[in-house]
């Protein structure tokens, strides 16, 4: 599991694609967790969405023996991408710590 620097202040934006390492993301998701950072990941349409919540659960086994439980609070977003005329939605998971 590779360390991933996190800003404890501001916390983790993380984009999340079809193509992501559900795994990878996990192992990233739970470095930040430990440190106390938030996270939030960002993914728009279905293979996205099913690749960050894919990812949640995992990071929920890598922290579990430390007394950590993960949760998370999704939410709709409108981002705008370069110059597109309108705005996309995304769901964005804000990763959430609870101590067990």
């Amino acid at each position: 599991e590779r360390e991933v620097p996190c800003d404890v202040k501001e916390g983790r934006s993380l984009k999340v694609g079809t193509n992501t390492e559900a795994k990878a993301l996990a192992g990233a998701i739970a470095s930040c967790t430990r440190e106390g950072s938030r996270v939030e990941l960002t993914a728009i349409g279905a293979g996205s969405v099913n690749q960050a919540v894919k990812s949640i659960a995992i990071a929920r086994q890598f922290v579990e023996e430390e007394a950590i439980d993960l949760c998370c609070r999704p939410e709709f977003v409108e981002i705008s991408e370069g110059d597109a005329a309108g705005a996309t939605s995304a769901l964005r998971l804000l990763v959430l710590v609870e101590q067990t």
